[in-house]
């Protein structure tokens, strides 16, 4: 029994909905491991080369779940920009997070091209501030305005952009814009906790 197999019946279990399941043979799945910091930060190490979702057409995609759905998330490829038409016919919601990072990419020049290639097919957009650096090329990253005229486009309603533990920014269809601070991480609440409950309070 091969990985996927395993991950789609561990998923099922956890009543996961896997309807839309396609398995192959040719090719593994797609690992990605991500690790975190004390102070929130992430770090990631890819398994895929290739992988099974790389080999997903058009022939296989099942229309009527995807007229069911709400939100279609992070699009790749022929069979999914197949999938988002039909999700867009179908008033969905399209939720696009690249999740670039260079490794798999033969040149950074081959990463932006491939993040822009569906970038104003989507309603919402996250990327982070390293994906934001990449695709504004060379342009100060930090000036909203920058940002705004870089990669606003017409269908856009809302882009995110994460700054690890400094929180995120956010970008609106109005020309709204602000930050939002980070969560604590278990960390950082494990070293604020002596200086706000005394060890009497704990132990009880």
């Amino acid at each position: 029994m091969n990985l996927g197999t395993c991950w789609l019946i561990f998923s099922r279990k956890i009543t996961l909905t896997t309807l839309a399941s396609v398995l192959t043979h040719m090719q593994g799945l797609h690992w990605l491991f991500v690790t975190l910091t004390a102070e929130g930060e992430r770090g990631f190490m890819f398994f895929r080369n290739p992988s099974a979702e790389m080999l997903l057409c058009e022939a296989e995609l099942d229309v009527n779940l995807i007229e069911k759905a709400s939100i279609l998330l992070k699009p790749r490829r022929s069979a999914h920009i197949a999938a988002m038409e039909m999700a867009k016919t179908s008033g969905c919601i399209l939720s696009y997070d690249p999740n670039a990072r260079l490794l798999p990419w033969p040149s950074a020049e081959a990463a932006r091209g491939g993040i822009i290639s569906i970038w104003d097919e989507a309603d919402m957009i996250k990327i982070s501030e390293e994906e934001l650096t990449l695709l504004i090329e060379g342009c100060d990253a930090s000036d909203d305005n920058v940002v705004l005229e870089k990669l606003f486009h017409s269908n856009l309603k809302l882009l995110l952009v994460t700054e690890g533990s400094n929180g995120c920014k956010y970008y609106t269809q109005l020309r709204a814009k602000g930050a939002v601070p980070a969560l604590l991480t278990e960390a950082e609440v494990l070293r604020m906790l002596p200086k706000a409950v005394s060890q009497e309070e704990i132990d009880s």
